[in-house]
């Protein structure tokens, strides 16, 4: 097989569930997957997290997130109560919409898949 010097190798294989704390820890762990000019992807490791008491999110782009593992309590701003999610739940956060985690369990880690992106009306034009 021939390969063409110019072509990347193929990144290798990850999984977004492998190196996972046992024990809960002090912070939560953040990584980078993938990041372009207009998009970030995290996954995100909670061990019994949440925001700072009377701390929200309000962030200048969009976020796209799910939980692939654990449980959490998701606070909007407005509602009256956190949103419970579990495995396989997602939603989308648009640009200034206050947010906060208002609980993960410490029990198991919870695992969220983050993609934020730049808002819609802050598009590059072709």
């Amino acid at each position: 097989m021939t390969s063409d010097p110019g072509q990347r190798a193929a990144p290798p294989t990850a999984n977004l569930l492998a190196g996972l704390p046992a024990t809960p820890q002090a912070d939560e762990m953040i990584d980078l997957l993938a990041q372009a000019p207009q998009a970030r992807i995290e996954r995100i490791v909670s061990t019994g997290q949440a925001s700072p008491p009377g701390f929200w999110y309000d962030q200048p782009w969009d976020e796209w997130v799910v939980l692939l593992s654990g449980s959490a309590g998701l606070q909007i701003a407005g509602e009256p109560e956190p949103r419970r999610l579990a495995p396989g739940d997602h939603l989308f956060i648009p640009a200034h919409l206050r947010h906060r985690v208002a609980w993960t369990s410490p029990d198991a880690p919870s695992v969220w898949l983050a993609v934020h992106l730049q808002p819609a009306d802050h598009a590059v034009s072709d």
